[in-house]
């Protein structure tokens, strides 16, 4: 049995421990909620563009009278994956989690994919697996505007337009709430008219000057709030689970420290009857 003072410095350094993770709790939890404000101002801004650019793709008739490179589809030879991933640990099983459906993304396609990553977790695991990366981007910190993800949106558009690639996807974690996130793959280009219409939009709108040079503004801003979207809502995600993770570490260490306590008390016990047992083992010796 370890002796009482190993004991008490173990006590003492969980205890430490636990004040640390509870100090970052506190920090993710603060920075969660700025997050959570960030996605939920943005979704109405990009529902309602969605809603525009339906109206417009139902007023073009389906019929290909829209040539925006962003709409053109072709034989895809060549796949891109944009994954956004934390820059940090001490997330849980988020990043792993998104690592794994990238991975499972990637093994069930049968054009050979490219990467680009945006934060150091995604850039570490397809470093690892040998996968080829086109670019490497830092994370955008705690609080991304839309100026941030300007330069992904262009490398991407660019990538695309000039024929590198034929088909590009998004990777990142979907925040529902604050215990669950969910590891996303969805297509970004080409954008397709007929995934954008939603129950209910009206298409009766007259557009100046004219609904095809409407479209083809608008296109490229979905495609940047397509991408600040997924960027916000990776935050979020981050967010959230480091804050769950430093708290069920903080519970953790608060739970080791009673059964620390409780092992303290019993070594003190034990010392103290040997004590006892010597002290009568003497008398009984003296009085003999």
């Amino acid at each position: 049995m370890p002796s009482v003072r190993e004991i008490r410095g173990r006590i003492k350094s969980v205890k430490n421990t636990a004040r640390v993770t509870s100090a970052m709790q506190m920090v993710a939890a603060s920075k969660m909620r700025r997050a959570q404000d960030q996605v939920v101002r943005s979704r109405p801004y990009a529902q309602k563009l969605r809603a525009i650019l339906a109206g417009l793709a139902a007023q073009g008739g389906g019929d290909g009278e829209y040539t925006h490179p962003l709409l053109q589809s072709r034989s895809v030879k060549n796949v891109l994956l944009l994954e956004i991933t934390p820059d940090r640990g001490l997330a849980g099983g988020l990043p792993s989690n998104l690592n794994r459906a990238a991975a499972g993304f990637m093994q069930q396609q049968h054009a050979p994919v490219s990467v680009v990553t945006v934060g150091r977790k995604g850039k570490e695991f397809m470093a690892r697996t040998g996968q080829n990366i086109q670019a490497s981007l830092p994370g955008l910190g705690d609080q991304p505007s839309l100026g941030d993800c300007l330069p992904i949106t262009a490398l991407v558009a660019q990538l695309y337009t000039d024929g590198t690639v034929d088909e590009v996807h998004v990777a990142y974690t979907r925040f529902i709430n604050t215990l669950i996130q969910e590891p996303v793959v969805a297509q970004l280009l080409p954008i397709k008219a007929g995934e954008l219409e939603e129950p209910g939009v009206p298409v009766d709108y007259e557009y100046e000057p004219d609904p095809e040079t409407v479209l083809n503004t608008l296109l490229p801003r979905f495609l940047d709030t397509q991408v600040y979207q997924a960027v916000l809502e990776s935050s979020a995600s981050e967010q959230s689970a480091r804050m769950v993770a430093m708290r069920n570490a903080t519970d953790a260490a608060d739970e080791m420290v009673d059964g620390l306590t409780l092992e303290l008390n019993k070594a003190r016990q034990a010392m103290i009857t040997a004590e006892l047992l010597d002290l009568v083992g003497g008398v009984a010796a003296l009085e003999g």
